[in-house]
């Protein structure tokens, strides 16, 4: 189990069936909003294990299950 840090970059390894924005109200979006290998900047770590990543379409909660670190 991977443990990021805010600020840390990662890669989106698997795509979720669905991802919900990272916003006060999160809305679900289809998967195609993030591609496989996208890199995005981890923003927050939030209550239920998901993470808040930055990514080139917005900000989506991600699970550690579709993130791993990229090495500088």
């Amino acid at each position: 189990m991977a443990t990021f840090q805010i600020g840390q970059r990662v890669r989106v390894v698997r795509l979720p069936a669905y991802v919900k924005t990272a916003e006060p109200m999160p809305m679900l979006r289809p998967p195609s909003m993030i591609e496989l290998g996208e890199e995005g900047v981890v923003l927050a770590h939030n209550p239920g294990g998901d993470w808040s990543v930055r990514c080139q379409r917005g900000a989506f909660l991600l699970g550690e299950a579709y993130l791993e670190a990229v090495e500088p």
